[in-house]
């Protein structure tokens, strides 16, 4: 079809290439998108991998027996033409050898016509009417009754190879042959066999050659050959249909399973799998039923348990928040008056008071934990600074660090502040607990706290080098009511769901909090939050731990008097929240170091200290 504008006109070239090349790109798009299809089905489908696999190896066999039969029956047919041809050949060189034995001719146009006429014999009585003959004079002889050339239908000493020539000049006796195309038109060919003799007339030598047309053989094996080729193509179909039909049967049942079980997972534990038939699959989907049956009533036994367990716990809650208002107040009371008291009655007004408010603050975690896991926990989300909730959270823990001995430091890799999206009281709450924590087991030790981010995340980790945690510790550390040393006595009064809350608090954010620890080595705590709310996290922007070998240079240290760093006295360099913190006992400086241009220490530079602040 001719291409043409609206015009009339021939697009130019740069159409047709810009088409090409669009075609092109279409054809490459396509290709890609079936290639990815591919992959994915051989990815995720059992029975298409075992049909290919089986097509595949199918194919490779019937090719390779169908070459190694092709290739026989064609060497069978060729050499069953090439002994007729020898036995026809040979027969018919002997008469015409006869017959030039007993020729008596003296002129040249006699001597033509004989040979003309007696090699017309070798055109019948052959098994192949297509035989042709052609016989010229040996090059070098001298004989004024010699006959250049005689031909059969315009065969010429062109097609005969020139080896064979050769090898028919010098050898007097004797057949020789060689396969040759046969020219049968302007541009095709049949295979054929020249036979070459030698022949003498009136003494002089020729050579004489008989044709034979191997084209019927050719057809026969071309006929043969498209009968195996469509009968293996066909025995690949039927073996695909065969193992498509046998993996149907079997990739079946387990698909549905898997459907079923993914079901099963997501929470619609009414699904069961179709039995059919008495079968081996039958079997196991009887059994795959009843397995879901009981899971079912189990789960079903201990949602029912742990409803009632939830309600036992908030009931319980709120129906002691009554009475131990009323202790509380009497205990008030009590402890308020305890200088009038003698020694003894005095102590127990203290250890009634102190004793009263842990376990309201036990009764508050109790409440927190049974909103949590009644699902009535929601975040008041704003935009709120990390160096502010810090500031008011090492304000509070300052009388512990000082009562424990220990020495409360923090490092920050953040040139400037950190805001990001969170619910400022309940982080206040998981870094308050962290920073207790440490305190507790850090053995009056140094307890740090480090600060990171990036664009997309926030990271704070408390590290207190205490006695430290097992691996099996770990795993636990975040589990209710749970202790690493049930002897071993709360010194700072915990109701021993501190980290329970903090964990839940976290996943709230949609953030992580992770533990790690080393028996004698401390342990360490790393909250990472994502800067919106909404962001799902993909990495945390600091080290677990932040300082691998435990070492605190670089810190800035929290204390009475000058503020210190590994290398000397230095200055207050920056709130970590409005102006400075004073306790009872008097002022506390809180400083930052600061990074200047230097990223925080992350999974991109795990060796990054933090540096010191400027002096």
């Amino acid at each position: 079809m001719e291409l043409a504008t609206k015009q009339g006109r021939r697009p130019s070239l740069a159409s047709l290439r810009t088409a090409a090349v669009a075609a092109g790109a279409w054809i490459l798009c396509w290709a890609g998108r079936a290639a990815l299809t591919l992959r994915r089905r051989w990815r995720t489908s059992l029975q298409f991998r075992t049909v290919l696999v089986t097509l595949v190896i199918a194919f490779i066999a019937v090719v390779g027996v169908g070459a190694i039969l092709a290739n026989q029956i064609a060497n069978g047919l060729f050499q069953e033409r090439l002994q007729q041809a020898k036995q026809e050949s040979a027969r018919g060189v002997t008469q015409v050898q006869a017959s030039f034995d007993n020729a008596d001719l003296s002129d040249l146009p006699s001597v033509s016509t004989y040979v003309r006429d007696t090699l017309k014999l070798l055109e019948v009585g052959g098994a192949d009417d297509t035989r042709k003959y052609l016989m010229v004079k040996i090059p070098g002889q001298t004989n004024s009754l010699a006959v250049t050339s005689s031909d059969s239908g315009g065969v010429t000493t062109v097609i005969i190879p020139d080896e064979l020539r050769k090898t028919v000049q010098t050898h007097a006796s004797g057949q020789f042959w060689q396969s040759i195309p046969l020219p049968t038109g302007p541009s095709a060919t049949h295979p054929a066999i020249a036979m070459g003799s030698q022949v003498n007339l009136l003494g002089t030598n020729y050579e004489l050659y008989l044709i034979y047309d191997l084209n019927t053989a050719q057809t026969t094996l071309n006929y043969i050959q498209s009968v195996m080729w469509l009968v293996g193509a066909m025995l690949l179909m039927l073996i695909g249909a065969m193992v498509w039909y046998v993996t149907r049967n079997v990739v079946a049942p387990v698909r549905q399973a898997a459907e079923v079980s993914e079901k099963l997972a997501e929470g619609e534990l009414q699904e069961r799998l179709a039995v059919t038939g008495e079968d081996e699959m039958a079997r196991l989907a009887i059994s795959f039923n009843r397995m879901a049956t009981s899971l079912q009533e189990q789960i079903t036994a201990l949602g029912t348990l742990s409803q009632m367990q939830q309600r036992f716990v908030s009931d319980v809650s709120h129906e002691l928040r009554t009475p131990l208002t009323t202790v509380r107040m009497a205990a008030e009371v009590l402890f308020d008056a305890r200088e009038s008291f003698d020694p003894i009655n005095k102590r127990s007004a203290e250890l009634l008071y102190h004793q009263v408010e842990r376990f309201q603050s036990l009764l508050a975690d109790l409440l927190e934990i049974s909103r949590f896991d009644a699902g009535a926990a929601v975040l008041d989300v704003e935009s709120a600074e990390m160096f502010s909730i810090l500031h008011n959270v090492i304000e509070g823990a300052t009388p512990v660090a000082e009562a424990t001995g220990s020495e409360l430091s923090v490092v920050s890799g953040i040139p400037g502040g950190c805001v990001l999206d969170v619910d400022p009281r309940r982080i206040d709450r998981i870094l308050r607990n962290l920073v207790m924590n440490a305190l507790e087991h850090g053995e009056g030790r140094p307890v740090q706290v480090f600060v990171a981010a990036d664009r997309h995340a926030v990271s704070v980790a408390v590290r207190d080098h205490g006695i430290g945690m097992s691996a099996a510790d770990v795993s636990r550390v975040f589990d209710r009511f749970w202790r690493a040393d049930p002897a071993r006595a709360r010194t700072t009064g915990g109701s021993g769901l501190g980290l329970s809350i903090a964990m839940e608090d976290t996943r709230l954010h949609g953030g992580w909090l992770e533990a790690w620890g080393r028996e004698g080595e401390g342990s360490c705590f790393r909250l990472t939050l994502p800067r919106h709310s909404g962001t799902v996290l993909e990495h945390s922007p600091m080290h677990l731990p932040p300082d691998g070998d435990g070492s605190t240079a670089g810190a800035v240290s929290l204390h009475h008097g000058p503020v210190t760093t590994a290398t000397g006295s230095i200055g207050v360099v920056g709130a970590l929240g409005a102006g400075a913190v004073t306790t009872a006992t008097g002022s506390i400086a809180i400083v930052r170091a600061l990074e200047a241009a230097e990223p925080p220490a992350g999974p991109d530079r795990p060796d990054a200290p933090a540096k010191e602040a400027t002096q």
